[in-house]
């Protein structure tokens, strides 16, 4: 009898090919629109769970990751990929990057704010 494993995630798209090559067994269906969504999500915050956690020889694995579902959520979206770049540059210009390392104690008004 063959041991199957309930993964029940989004996947890339030719993962089911992978396991094909490897003859392995799998059962995939295509997501509707809002469950997409949802699942495109998920998949951006399990992904940025595993950045977070990796050791640095693993990091370029994970930011990889972390791009991919970005730039799909931006897409699925009709979000331009360079709109989401000009933002980027416009809070960075506004509110500063990270390149000074601060991290707030405390202050009077609302966090991020």
């Amino acid at each position: 009898m063959i041991k199957k494993y309930y993964h029940k995630k989004l996947i890339r798209d030719r993962i089911p090919e992978k396991i094909k090559e490897s003859e392995g067994e799998y059962e995939t269906r295509v997501l509707g629109e809002v469950e997409f969504e949802r699942e495109l999500k998920k998949k951006l915050v399990e992904e940025s769970n595993e950045l977070a956690k990796a050791p640095k020889e693993e990091l370029i694995n994970e930011l990889a990751d972390v791009l991919e579902l970005t730039k799909s959520i931006a897409s699925h979206y009709k979000i331009p990929f360079s709109k989401v770049e000009k933002f980027q540059e416009e809070k960075r210009k506004k509110r500063g990057g990270f390149k000074k390392k601060l991290f707030l104690i405390w202050s009077t008004g609302k966090a991020g704010k």
